[in-house]
């Protein structure tokens, strides 16, 4: 049935650092939405959030899903919530926004995503990097041939600081929580799937990364069907901001996407050439792509339209960041 004119009722679970980034866009970016609510396990944090966006914070999942006025939820909790929290979305009938990860086990997905496909509900997942209009230049670029075949893809990601160690226990290491990002990126700049998965990684940063079992330091190369190859470089301490560059390489030329600043400016004297650093974290680099991927799933559920990143797009990753893991781990390639 299609839904009555007027904004899509959302409501947000979970309001920590990008939960609260998801609901003030809703609340302030996004002309097609109404944030109705929010919701976390720390009441405090919900009523705060609540607060200052005007909304109510409701007692937990329980009483949004049970609220019939409300169309779609964003999942913004802890990762091992995820896959359970958009299958009990999609039993109840609303729309999900989930958080990246899905999950990280291929069998949760696979039960969530079948949920929504049972209900019939949109479901995207959070690739924000997708919307970033420098990225988002680079696949028009290369979809519309500009630079011919695609023979090299090359992805440098890397953080500003690293985190605590018992966040790399609890994310599921580096290659499914940082570089999942990158292995996204190759799929969406190359149009193709992975061949191959070959990943090396090191702690060359933090030994406590090491002792909780994860890299802090990691190159990944990667066959796609269409030919083309991808190497990525990561690494959780870059000493001069957060450096996220792309570079597409082909038969016809090359196009590229340098580090964002805070300001375009730059000084040449006799020590030489200087310019600003980086953007410090994710943040501010990807504040407005945030905003986007929020507007477009909005946009797609008041069309009835099928959401810009699927579940599909959110499973594949994941299989990528699992057979990197395991070739990290055991020193071979693993063929997908």
């Amino acid at each position: 049935m299609a839904r009555q004119s007027g904004p899509v009722r959302v409501a947000v679970l979970g309001v920590g650092r990008i939960g609260r980034l998801h609901a003030e866009n809703l609340a302030w970016r996004v002309p097609g939405a109404r944030l109705e609510a929010v919701a976390d396990l720390d009441r405090a944090a919900a009523e705060a959030c609540a607060a200052r966006l005007g909304v109510r914070a409701a007692s937990g999942a329980e009483e949004l899903l049970a609220d019939g006025t409300i169309e779609a939820v964003v999942v913004a909790t802890a990762t091992d919530t995820h896959a359970r929290l958009v299958e009990e979305c999609a039993r109840a009938g609303k729309h999900v926004f989930c958080e990246k990860p899905i999950d990280n086990r291929l069998d949760r997905i696979d039960r969530a995503l079948a949920a929504v496909e049972a209900a019939g509900v949109a479901l995207q997942v959070g690739f924000n990097r997708r919307f970033d209009p420098s990225f988002r230049h680079l696949r028009e670029r290369i979809a519309a041939g500009d630079i011919g075949e695609v023979h090299i893809l090359r992805i440098t990601s890397r953080d500003p600081a690293p985190p605590p160690p018992a966040y790399a226990r609890a994310s599921g290491g580096i290659f499914l929580d940082m570089t999942i990002h990158d292995f996204d990126m190759a799929r969406y700049l190359t149009g193709s799937e992975a061949l191959t998965v070959r990943a090396v990684g090191a702690v060359r940063i933090d030994p406590e990364i090491g002792a909780a079992g994860d890299f802090d330091t990691a190159i990944i190369t990667l066959e796609m069907a269409s030919g083309a190859l991808v190497s990525i470089d990561n690494s959780r301490r870059a000493v001069y901001g957060y450096d996220q560059r792309i570079e597409a390489f082909g038969a016809g030329g090359m196009v590229w996407a340098e580090n964002q600043t805070g300001r375009r400016t730059g000084l040449a004297d006799a020590a030489g050439l200087h310019t600003p650093r980086p953007l410090d974290f994710f943040l501010e680099r990807y504040a407005g792509s945030f905003a986007t991927e929020m507007r477009e799933f909005v946009d797609a559920v008041a069309a009835g339209a099928a959401p810009p990143v699927s579940g599909a797009d959110g499973r594949a990753p994941v299989v990528m960041a699992l057979a990197a893991t395991q070739s990290a781990r055991t020193g071979e390639t693993v063929r997908l």
